[in-house]
């Protein structure tokens, strides 16, 4: 018998030079986007008297200390700013999830009486909005000022998200929920239980982007909440960073070493705020894509 010849695929030179090239720019932009944050974590990590002597990439901490770690926590209005954010998140990935699972199934059902001039108002608020002097009135009008609802209730709806989960409501055959309608089922019944458990990936996207807008949201908090008890986490840290208040972390310290250590307790501060995204996001990240894509392209 003959011997069956081994197929091997033999890559030309350019192809070889395209790969290198693909390497070495991606991992460049790599470290374009991992450096900051190393700097930051490793500046939150170092001696507040070393730091401000060190010159030129820190890529280590200059010395070793949590002292800025220590001073961050020990502040209440860290702690409040987190239970603050948490009550805010908990209570507005709720309501979004709901309010656009409820206007994407509206709008991807077949039949309903003028869908495409529905449609065709909801996108232009994507462009055109009231500003910013008429929301806030409304917001006064409405007894939202002050108060965490007014960080809930009018960010319900993402047009941008309902779209996205509208067309992957449309990509569901329509057979299916047929056969639900056949049994009995209402619209309630065939949203919770044929439309949603099969956009789970998509659910999983959308929880990732309103997650990380409220998570991230300084704007209107700082606008309409005037108690600074009700601070959310990234209010507290606009706080620190901008207006460089300190003071109620570096009591105690020597007048000469103040900005020293306050320096460290900043960079220690975004570290605080940034960690709990940077540990959900791998959970998130198998359904992104997939979500996304199922999103994106309708069949």
């Amino acid at each position: 018998m003959k011997r069956q010849a081994k197929s091997t695929i033999r890559t030309s030179a350019g192809s070889k030079i395209f790969d290198v090239c693909n390497v070495l720019i991606l991992t460049l932009l790599s470290l374009v986007c991992i450096y900051p944050v190393w700097y930051v974590l490793a500046a939150s990590l170092s001696e507040s008297s070393l730091l401000m002597q060190h010159t030129g990439p820190l890529l280590k901490p200059v010395g070793f200390s949590f002292s800025a770690y220590k001073a961050v926590l020990k502040n209440p209005m860290i702690l409040s700013g987190y239970l603050n954010t948490l009550k805010i998140l908990i209570l507005g990935l709720a309501t979004n999830i709901v309010m656009t699972s409820l206007g994407a199934y509206f709008l991807s059902r077949k039949g309903v009486l003028w869908k495409k001039p529905i449609m065709i108002l909801i996108t232009i608020t994507m462009f055109i909005s009231g500003g910013m002097i008429p929301f806030y009135q409304t917001l006064q009008d409405f007894h939202l000022t002050d108060t965490h609802w007014g960080l809930i209730l009018p960010f319900m709806i993402s047009t941008y998200n309902m779209i996205i989960l509208r067309t992957s409501f449309e990509s569901i055959p329509e057979s299916l929920c047929e056969a639900a309608r056949i049994d009995g089922a209402g619209h309630w019944k065939i949203l919770f239980s044929v439309i949603l458990p099969l956009s789970k990936a998509m659910l999983a996207v959308m929880v990732l982007y309103y997650g990380v807008g409220i998570w991230n949201g300084w704007f209107w908090g700082s606008t309409i909440l005037s108690d600074r008890s009700m601070y959310p986490l990234q209010v507290v840290l606009r706080e620190i960073l901008m207006a460089n208040d300190t003071s109620s972390m570096t009591a105690g310290v020597a007048a000469g070493d103040v900005e020293a250590v306050g320096a460290t307790i900043r960079y220690a501060t975004i570290i605080v705020a940034t960690l709990p995204i940077l540990f959900v996001y791998p959970f998130l990240q198998k359904y992104f894509t997939k979500g996304v894509m199922v999103g994106a392209v309708k069949e």
